[in-house]
């Protein structure tokens, strides 16, 4: 009898999975577990906060329409990633695979797709385009805030893929808005 080989779907989501226990493992180490948890508790926005306060002292009042910009942009992303986790409903990574150990408790219940790195995007493009002098910090945490994601076994890498591309969209579109191109 013919054996049917694995879609590719399914060829990809082992492999993610594989991807995830692999970055995962290194939660083991105590230092970046706590490295990680660290970042991902900044980026629950005291990390943001601090560099848009960089932000306000370094530009003054030409950073007051910006920044508005961006916490509409924000409220706006915690609406899109919010009804996109509702409605794929994905469950965290810890709940399909014993071998992924959750490093820090999950903000909410569902893992798809990956709020921290949709705001860690946006506000990172945002921040580029108006105070690029502040890139040197916004770049690297936004980078650890996903990797973060996955170490801690709260992500798969998809959830931070499309994370990253919601929050592009969104910084795009917020920027297009400010510089009236829409």
């Amino acid at each position: 009898m013919h054996q049917r080989q694995p879609s590719l779907l399914h060829r990809y989501l082992v492999w993610e999975q594989s991807l995830t226990i692999s970055a995962n493992r290194l939660s083991r180490q105590s230092w970046l577990r706590h490295f990680f948890k660290l970042v991902s508790r900044l980026g629950n926005g005291w990390g943001w906060a601090a560099i848009l306060a960089a932000f306000l002292l370094i530009d003054g009042r030409e950073a007051v329409m910006p920044l508005a910009w961006m916490l509409i942009s924000t409220v706006i992303g915690i609406g899109l990633y919010g009804s996109i986790k509702r409605l794929a409903a994905r469950p965290r990574p810890s709940e399909h695979c014993v071998r992924i150990v959750l490093s820090e408790p999950p903000l909410d219940q569902f893992s798809f797709p990956s709020g921290h790195t949709l705001h860690a995007v946006n506000f990172t493009l945002q921040i580029l385009f108006f105070a690029p002098v502040l890139g040197w910090i916004a770049v690297p945490f936004a980078l650890c805030i996903a990797a973060s994601r996955l170490v801690l076994g709260l992500h798969y890498l998809s959830d931070v893929v499309v994370g990253a591309v919601l929050g592009m969209l969104l910084a795009t579109f917020a920027l297009a808005l400010q510089v009236g191109v829409i």
